[in-house]
């Protein structure tokens, strides 16, 4: 396939409807076409969304331009200055509704690629971007599903929500504003499109950012001996994180694997002929389904407390990012529903899994109580975060086919 942008029909596919879907079903997967979705998630791509610093904005408003097009009810929630949460709607009866989630920012591009990471290249059958796979994507997927299912007319038993969120990649303020703001209850269940490789997942790790202040004592570096160097005290401490790791790595989760920690930030000292009073470190500990945050910072505090630290060294620690994971049972209604669905849609005939990451369906689970399980286009391992990133134009395509099925056989009236 040649190089594109935004431009010229790319070239079908030839996915046909899948012989499992009936034929009502097979007449809204042929409004889902793949010049209409690549070019949404294209245009995704093209729209700043960095985070940090924080740019959701032209995502929403490409977001809401969308919905425009295709009828969609939506409505924009500020939750900081030029962040906003969008909720798109696609009316139902007054039964259960059935909610998709997903988010606005995408992490900074960095270095090391081959081609400018915000032009939504189309190149052999792939789009190339930043957040292409996490997850402008699925986004795209999502919202083109819920147009099909509108056009179609297809009668459903209760309501559909795309709700996009802001911030997922860094401190979850988006779905937590989600949340107070009270929505995300009363759903029949929640699909979360981040990049699964068209994989049911039905289980996520969590994760806990725990912030570590080291206080010393300040000295002339000539006699170091009068201070006490908090530098000294923190790589104690990141000794003893990395023995935690290796702990962690001999147990974990039968679908998520093994919980773990890493040491993301250091900050400290004010020069070198200073003892340093002070330092600082973030680290990160992914969390287990069955994990809190409250419980590992508890964990932490007990093994600091076990070090040989000198007595005039103060250590402070918080929670400062407490994003839980969470578990669907196999055989709940929704984990069923999407994983039969996407494999009709022709996603690869896979077990239910579970995923190392950590996505904002966890708060779903545990604060709204809803099932969730995340099922999207392209990999979280093998593209996520990368340079180069991309996402296959078959995985958007079968990944919008299967959210059309989940909806239909969710909440349609036969």
């Amino acid at each position: 396939m040649p190089e594109r942008h935004l431009g010229p029909e790319v070239s079908p596919l030839g996915l046909a409807p899948p012989s499992a879907a009936t034929a009502a079903e097979a007449a809204v997967l042929d409004l889902i076409g793949t010049e209409e979705i690549t070019s949404l998630a294209a245009a995704l791509v093209v729209a700043p969304g960095e985070n940090p610093p924080g740019q959701e904005q032209a995502t929403v408003e490409v977001l809401a331009r969308a919905c425009d097009q295709r009828g969609l009810d939506h409505e924009i929630d500020p939750v900081r200055p030029g962040r906003p949460n969008l909720r798109a709607r696609l009316a139902g009866g007054d039964g259960p509704g059935l909610l998709f989630l997903g988010h606005s920012d995408v992490v900074p591009a960095g270095d090391g690629w081959s081609m400018h990471p915000h032009r939504g290249l189309v190149r052999d059958g792939r789009l190339y971007g930043r957040g292409s796979a996490d997850m402008k994507g699925g986004l795209a997927a999502m919202l083109v599903a819920l147009g099909a299912m509108r056009r179609a007319g297809v009668p459903l038993r209760g309501p559909v929500e795309l709700a996009v969120t802001i911030d997922e990649e860094d401190a979850a303020l988006g779905v937590r504003h989600y949340l107070t703001s009270g929505h995300g209850r009363g759903f029949a269940g929640c699909v979360v499109g981040e990049p699964t490789g068209l994989q049911t997942v039905i289980a996520a790790r969590g994760d806990a950012y725990l912030e570590i202040k080291i206080t010393g004592r300040a000295a002339h570096a000539g006699s170091p001996d009068e201070g006490t160097n908090a530098i000294y005290g923190a790589a104690e401490i990141i000794d003893d994180l990395r023995c935690w790791h290796a702990e962690l790595a001999g147990s974990g989760h039968p679908l998520t694997g093994p919980a773990t920690v890493s040491v993301g930030t250091i900050s400290g000292g004010t020069g070198p002929s200073i003892v340093p009073a002070e330092c600082r470190l973030i680290a990160d500990r992914r969390l287990l389904p069955t994990e809190t945050g409250p419980m590992v910072l508890d964990q932490l505090r007990r093994r600091i407390g076990r070090l040989d630290l000198p007595d005039d060294l103060r250590i402070e620690t918080e929670l400062i990012l407490d994003m839980p994971g969470f578990e669907t049972a196999n055989d709940s209604t929704i984990a069923t529903v999407v994983h039969d669905s996407c494999i009709a849609a022709g996603a690869p005939e896979l077990p239910p899994g579970g995923w190392s990451a950590a996505c904002d369906g966890g708060f779903l689970a545990r604060d709204a109580g809803l099932d969730v399980v995340v099922f999207g286009p392209g990999s979280v391992t093998e593209q996520a975060h990368q340079a180069d990133e991309s996402v296959p134009i078959r995985d958007l395509l079968t990944a919008a086919r299967g959210y059309a099925l989940i909806i239909q056989r969710t909440l349609g009236i036969s």
